[in-house]
């Protein structure tokens, strides 16, 4: 009697980290393997011609996403596919960084964006229907089409099989939910390794996911003024198709390209010359304070994690409502947000209005911060689970995948926001629910530089993320893979045990 072989669905996305490993699990892993690649143009010939692995079937997402000046979206079909699987359209949509971020180039209508929404969902839909999936293997998603995919996948019965970071450096968690982990029992039936609060501090230093970051930024990724400038001339002397086919790059000519460009160096620089003047980078620490740990604008976990809290400043106000008189509330900003070119000079001029709230320079020492607070507040960033390492309880705004520690509240009403406060600060760490929360990290993660590898892919292949609209070769895929070869290997291995526990539950729950 045949055995039915496993249909593994791939999506590829510019970092080609799950193209890069694709073919070692497919030599570890028999299977019948299928992908939607979402890339640029000038990638798409070295897919179109690659021999590394054998896929039965590829579809390359932006071909399938026209978008005409005539077309109106079947809104009767939007309604019945949010019900069918049970998806907010408008609700991911509205926090698409591409539609509301990018209006120096383009204004998205609201016909545009439902067209977009209703080609990308009736393209998951046929091929869900066409090959049936049994797996789902993918990164966490940052852009919303990408989880729509993976919604609808998991609705439809497929396992997901998500990379991702979990809050902790060098650790990569293989989940179904970014915010979930898999196999997890309660903090109370889990044994710990019997840490006391100063070797677990150790151990979190360490696995820093701050410290990873900074060390792979400052390493060589800094991008060299003459590499700039060779993307740019490339840029500005070649054709530029994207721009009718790819919805990412609407509006995006190369006049109005240079004239942004030119626009956020100057206004990064003004904006790092008030916050050099304005922001602090002294603080008393002796005094009572609440601590607001800044996210990254526009980045998965306030976008889609928090999909109603996406306006920090908003989210700040309300904070500084609910704090009680005896406590400050002081926020820094987030140093990530350079990637952002940081917020405009306005946005930090109403933060410094607000009476009882100061305002901290990037460069201030995050970990005095939390030694020295008394809460900490985030809206889904790392900075709520890095709490309980100094014994300080956390509230969050957004889906986290440390809220199974006790002393981590949600807000899910903000008019309870005080009382939560309150009920926060008087609530202790507890030792032993930290150190099972870390053992299971521990059993459902494996070591993985995962930040480090996307950062060789970048200097590989994309000059440093000055663009990733470039032509790739196939003998520069081989050397990669040869160079990167164990840590590709780790990634490919853990994967496949991934789809062998999926496979063992599966029968297991078929067999009762």
């Amino acid at each position: 009697m045949s055995t039915k072989r496993d249909k593994i669905l791939i999506w590829i996305g510019a970092d080609l980290t799950h193209f890069l490993f694709a073919s070692g699990l497919q030599e570890k892993h028999d299977a019948d393997y299928y992908a939607i690649i979402d890339i640029t143009n000038k990638p798409k010939n070295f897919f179109l011609s690659q021999k590394f692995v054998d896929f039965k079937k590829v579809w390359y997402y932006h071909d399938e996403i026209k978008i005409t000046n005539d077309g109106k979206p079947d809104l009767e079909y939007l309604k019945d596919v949010e019900k069918k699987y049970d998806i907010d359209i408008w609700k991911l949509a509205m926090n698409e960084r591409i539609f509301y971020r990018f209006y120096d180039f383009h204004e998205f209508s609201s016909n545009e964006i439902l067209s977009i929404e209703e080609k990308s969902l009736r393209l998951f839909e046929n091929i869900l229907e066409e090959i049936k999936p049994d797996f789902f293997l993918t990164k966490w998603p940052s852009f919303h089409h990408l989880e729509l995919c993976k919604e609808m996948c998991k609705k439809s019965g497929c396992k997901i099989v998500m990379m991702s970071p979990p809050k902790l450096g060098y650790r990569v968690l293989l989940s179904e939910d970014v915010n979930v982990l898999d196999h997890a029992d309660d903090l109370d039936n889990t044994d710990d390794n019997n840490q006391n609060f100063e070797q677990m501090r150790e151990y979190l230093q360490s696995h820093s996911s701050h410290t990873q970051l900074k060390k792979d930024y400052d390493s060589d990724s800094k991008k060299t003024i003459s590499s700039e400038l060779k993307v740019l001339m490339d840029y500005l002397v070649s054709s530029n198709d994207n721009i009718k086919t790819n919805y990412n790059y609407f509006g995006r000519t190369k006049w109005k390209v240079l004239k942004n460009l030119l626009s956020l160096r100057i206004k990064k620089k003004q904006r790092e010359t008030f916050m050099n003047k304005k922001l602090l980078k002294n603080i008393d620490l002796s005094k009572q304070f609440i601590y607001f740990a800044m996210s990254t604008d526009l980045e998965r976990y306030v976008l889609i994690d928090s999909p109603f809290y996406t306006n920090q400043i908003e989210v700040i106000r309300h904070v500084a409502k609910s704090i009680p008189p005896d406590h400050l509330l002081y926020l820094k900003e987030n140093p990530s947000n350079v990637t952002r070119d940081w917020r405009p000079i306005s946005e930090y001029n109403e933060l410094l209005k607000i009476p009882n709230v100061r305002v901290i320079h990037p460069t201030f020492s995050n970990t005095e911060l939390l030694k020295n607070c008394s809460l900490v507040v985030s809206i889904a960033g790392s900075s709520g689970f890095e709490a309980a390492f100094f014994e300080k309880s956390s509230i969050v705004f957004g889906k986290v995948l440390y809220s199974k520690l006790p002393s981590v509240y949600k807000v899910e009403n903000l008019d309870e926001l005080p009382k939560t406060i309150r009920l926060a600060l008087n609530t202790k760490v507890n030792e032993k629910d930290l150190n099972g929360y870390l053992k299971l990290l521990e059993d459902n993660t494996f070591e993985c530089d995962l930040t480090g590898l996307y950062r060789k892919i970048s200097r590989k292949f994309y000059f440093n993320e000055s663009t990733v609209d470039v032509e790739i070769e196939d003998t520069a895929v081989k050397d990669f893979i040869n160079e990167n070869h164990d840590e590709i290997d780790k990634i490919v291995d853990e994967h496949k045990k991934k789809i062998l526990q999926h496979k063992k539950t599966i029968e297991s729950v078929n067999n009762h």
